[in-house]
């Protein structure tokens, strides 16, 4: 099977985000529609009903380098969240604790990213900690 190149790939998850294709409950966009190498994504999840995030809607950054999709990107909570794979002082997500990233496969997509990390906010080790207040951000 042919490969497709990393700026296809990221036109098609580019139009996706942008048509509302997938997941409603998360959606993805580019920070800056100039950026010719497509590198800076933002992500947004709702979180999931009956947990601690019902309700809340969740910002990240998602960032692809040259190396896309052979290696994920860095994904990175902007809005404060208390879950066992973001680690708590920069908000990233880790991948050692978030086996989509640390098992990474080239058909593997960003709305991926976002749908699993919405799975893991209602998942029973996480829906029910204990939450920073509603909109917080991180610090960079």
């Amino acid at each position: 099977m042919a490969l497709v190149p990393r700026n296809f790939r990221l036109l098609e998850e580019l139009e996706r985000g942008e048509k509302g294709l997938g997941d409603a409950s998360v959606s993805l966009g580019m920070d800056d529609s100039d950026d010719v190498y497509m590198c800076s994504w933002t992500g947004t999840i709702l979180g999931p009903s009956n947990s601690v995030h019902e309700g809340r809607i969740y910002q990240l950054k998602l960032y692809c380098d040259k190396d896309y999709p052979d290696k994920p990107p860095s994904v990175r909570f902007h809005s404060r969240i208390n879950m066992t794979c973001v680690n708590r002082e920069t908000g990233a997500v880790e991948p050692k604790n978030f086996s989509l990233l640390s098992n990474w496969r080239r058909d593997n997509t960003m709305e991926d990213i976002l749908k699993q990390l919405k799975r893991e906010m209602g998942a029973s080790h996480n829906k029910k900690l204990q939450q920073p207040p509603e909109n917080t951000f991180f610090h960079h």
